[in-house]
């Protein structure tokens, strides 16, 4: 491991808006912060989570945007997350934490309503493993027993296959969809905290990719799987309605 990673691990462990709860704290439950976050933010504002932040790019932006709401960012990458936890502390922004865990444990860290939204920004399209994407019925379930009634959820991504198969499952359990694009940048609902750019997002727009979003509500109580056809979705790159074609990146693959 190199020293940079050990210097930032050392700091996160210092910095005091960065938490990294061990498995047996997880697994029994007794994550302090837990229905207690207005106590840490000293404020009873809205929050909003980023899950699988990376760098917490998302994180830090939509914080400056709105002061008056409270935004955490959640990643299992120690070092990644550190760049984020470390702008907030130079910057000052009260309105920021990081949790450093997997997003299937999330549930163990908020309390039922706690949350009022969710970001989901560039995550691993994980084009052979569906029921590891962050918006499979499975993970939508575990979101719908920290969020607010009827929470909202925000997907970014440059894969249209994990944006068709999202739309997929939003039509199968009848989710409010809000709004949708399949190409953001030539779209007329693009606004300042959709135009909050990642690291993944800037080298994606770097190759002319077209990103897709999706804005839905979880107001429903059960999920169920679409039956999405995903060897249907190998050709449908040149069907999609853009100023230009989707080029599969080998950053998604």
């Amino acid at each position: 491991m190199g020293k940079n990673k050990l210097a930032r691990f050392a700091d996160n462990k210092n910095f005091d808006h960065v938490f990294e709860p061990d498995f047996a704290t997880i697994s029994a439950d007794k994550f302090e912060q837990k229905g207690k976050w207005n106590l840490f933010f000293k404020n009873d504002n809205p929050i909003v989570l980023e899950l699988g932040c990376g760098k917490g790019e998302y994180t830090v932006g939509l914080a400056e945007l709105y002061p008056n709401k409270n935004f955490i960012g959640v990643d299992l990458k120690g070092a990644r997350l550190w760049v984020g936890a470390k702008y907030a502390k130079e910057n000052k922004l009260d309105n920021v934490a990081f949790i450093r865990a997997r997003v299937e444990h999330i549930a163990s860290f908020f309390a039922e309503n706690e949350v009022s939204e969710i970001w989901i920004t560039f995550p691993d399209p994980q084009n052979k493993k569906r029921k590891k994407r962050l918006t499979y019925p499975r993970f939508l379930s575990i979101y719908k027993k920290i969020l607010q009634e009827n929470g909202a959820v925000h997907l970014k991504t440059d894969a249209y296959k994990l944006h068709l198969y999202t739309r997929s499952v939003i039509e199968k359990n009848k989710l409010s969809l809000i709004q949708e694009t399949a190409d953001l940048y030539h779209s007329d609902i693009l606004n300042e905290e959709l135009q909050i750019n990642t690291f993944y997002e800037s080298l994606f727009l770097e190759k002319d990719l077209p990103i897709n979003y999706l804005h839905f509500l979880l107001d429903t109580d059960t999920f169920e799987d679409s039956d999405f056809d995903e060897d249907a979705v190998a050709d449908s790159f040149a069907k999609i309605p853009h100023d230009k074609k989707v080029r599969p990146s080998k950053l998604t693959q």
